[in-house]
């Protein structure tokens, strides 16, 4: 598996033996791996800083497995999350899954289904660290643009025409074509289509504020 900034797994379960069986499985294909005996110790660490995965225990003295998801997602945290249980709780195991974990394993469960999972979930992580590096990306050069140009980009992928965007705002044509240039240029934006789609995702593609 390729490694990106190498990853880690990270364990949070109350069990020692689990804990410890868990961490020497994941050692035994080479990856880096950390143990918690609590969501709270979790939290105090500098894990969350760290790119990887989560394997998580649902029921937990204190902070809960499920409470420990909805406050990594509350502080936007992107740790894949794959969760064990020896209960086989169902209704718990689907609102895991409602609220983004990627996998739900109950105990005993067999070592290479979580091996898979921890593999799909790394990649995973990978993926989401991309696309948010990505989206910090585009969200800096549209705030490289000036005031006009943004005004301007706006309106085009609102559906305006030049002339129209000229009406709209007070200046010639021509200032239009050529704020339209420079924000194309700007933002990296080989075509209309390009544009549009980069304001979508930067959530201005019909704003005209």
């Amino acid at each position: 598996m390729k490694q990106d900034a190498n990853p880690a797994v990270f364990v949070v379960d109350d069990d020692t033996s689990m804990r410890q069986a868990i961490g020497s499985l994941i050692r035994s294909v080479g990856l880096r791996v950390e143990t918690f005996a609590t969501a709270h110790d979790f939290l105090q660490s500098k894990a969350l800083d760290v790119p990887g995965c989560v394997v998580l225990d649902v029921r937990l003295p204190g902070l809960s497995g499920l409470d420990l998801q909805r406050e990594l997602t509350s502080r936007g945290i992107m740790l894949p999350i794959i969760f064990i249980t020896g209960y086989g709780d169902i209704p718990m195991s689907v609102r895991a899954m409602k609220a983004g974990a990627l996998e739900f394993l109950t105990k005993p469960f067999r070592d290479q289904d979580l091996l898979d999972a921890i593999q799909q979930a790394l990649e995973q992580g990978r993926v989401m660290r991309q696309q948010k590096a990505g989206a910090a990306d585009l969200r800096q050069r549209f705030e490289a643009l000036t005031s006009r140009e943004r005004e301007v980009m706006r309106l085009v992928v609102a559906g305006l025409l030049n002339k129209q965007i000229a009406s709209e705002l007070g200046i010639s044509e021509i200032t239009v074509k050529l704020h339209r240039g420079q924000a194309m240029k700007k933002m990296g934006a080989d075509s209309l289509a390009a544009l549009v789609k980069m304001a979508e995702r930067l959530g201005v593609a019909s704003s005209k504020d």
